[in-house]
């Protein structure tokens, strides 16, 4: 079963993010909430970062970013891709933040949580890969 949807890069879209990975979750009858819980964690983090990197970095008004939500008998996947500037990251250097630091957890807490993290810039847009294997 998948899903597919566009929305803006701002703040208010996080909530539209988590009630249609709500929706689409209870479509698929999965029992195992573990894996719904390390999905939906990830997919919040990644999308908070988008929206993040994009008021940080990115002024332009207008930039979206598309989420699709994909389900197989192997595994459970989310990709979201957005049209701002490019991020330059090596995931492997990733590491969690400091208790004290106020922010800094967000992609530590997607690569514990998945069983495959992805990151690519491919046709003017950055795509994130997250997928938990069932």
């Amino acid at each position: 079963m998948s899903v597919e949807f566009d929305v803006p890069a701002t703040v208010e879209s996080l909530d539209t993010v988590q009630d249609r990975f709500a929706t689409w979750w209870d479509g698929l009858g999965i029992e195992d909430m573990r894996l719904r819980f390390a999905l939906e964690t990830a997919l919040a983090e990644i999308a908070a970062n988008i929206v993040e990197h994009t008021l940080r970095t990115d002024r332009e008004v207008g930039r979206r970013y598309r989420v699709e939500l994909d389900a197989t008998e192997r595994e459970l996947t989310a990709v979201l891709s957005d049209n701002g500037l490019p991020v330059d990251i090596d995931l492997g250097a990733v590491t969690m933040a400091d208790v004290d630091a106020e922010d800094g957890r967000g992609l530590a807490l997607a690569i514990a949580a998945l069983d495959r993290l992805e990151h690519r810039h491919e046709g003017g847009r950055n795509v994130w890969t997250l997928v938990c294997e069932r």
